[in-house]
């Protein structure tokens, strides 16, 4: 087993925001459906989808800048 701890904290922030998406998504609309049944929980998914949809433009623009500067730097 070795011990790299960068590695592992990649691994669990990982673990931990597909957690949260899913305990979000799955559990949160699952309760809106249960409670106030189907169009509400559609309603309640569009409205999710376009919360994490900003957050999901600037984690591509990070990644895209990354790559950037990744290629922008090799010698």
């Amino acid at each position: 087993m070795s011990r790299d701890l960068r590695k592992y904290a990649q691994d669990t922030n990982i673990q931990l925001v597909v957690g949260a998406f899913f305990v979000l998504f799955i559990v949160g609309d699952g309760l809106i459906y249960f409670i106030y049944g189907k169009s509400a929980a559609l309603m309640g998914l569009l409205c999710l989808l376009a919360g994490v949809a900003p957050l999901f433009i600037i984690v591509l623009i990070m990644l895209l800048l990354n790559w950037v500067v990744k290629y922008a730097n090799r010698e």
